[in-house]
């Protein structure tokens, strides 16, 4: 059974730090590209960050220089440093386990609440 587990999610004021955590089960995780996404109320869930396998990072522009996503294969966990946040960043953060190919495999972590204050 795959699993996704998000947490560090909290609230924090404007300006302040936090580090998401996703760890996984239930899945070869050395070989799924991992990702963060957000989704704030009434608002799509959109892409924040994503690492390769290989280790190959990609930010959205709204996040560069402030977001940083990491991952640790021995740990099947991947990790997303948030700092310098602001209170537009206010959402529901979700990892995501992805391998494409013919058939593409996408998993869903549970999301974990990020809540800034101005």
């Amino acid at each position: 059974q795959v699993q996704l587990v998000d947490s560090g999610g909290g609230l924090v004021q404007a300006g302040g730090s936090l580090r998401l955590s996703c760890a996984a089960s239930g899945i070869i995780f050395g070989i799924y590209d991992m990702g963060w996404y957000r989704q704030a109320p009434g608002k799509q869930r959109e892409l924040v960050a994503t690492i390769t396998t290989g280790g190959s990072t990609n930010y959205a522009d709204s996040v560069k220089g402030r977001f940083t996503i990491s991952r640790d294969n021995a740990k099947n966990t991947v990790y997303l440093q948030i700092n310098s946040l602001k209170p537009e960043d206010t959402a529901v953060y979700y990892c995501n386990a992805h391998r494409g190919g013919i058939t593409a495999w996408d998993y869903w972590g549970q999301g974990t609440q990020v809540t800034v204050s101005s």
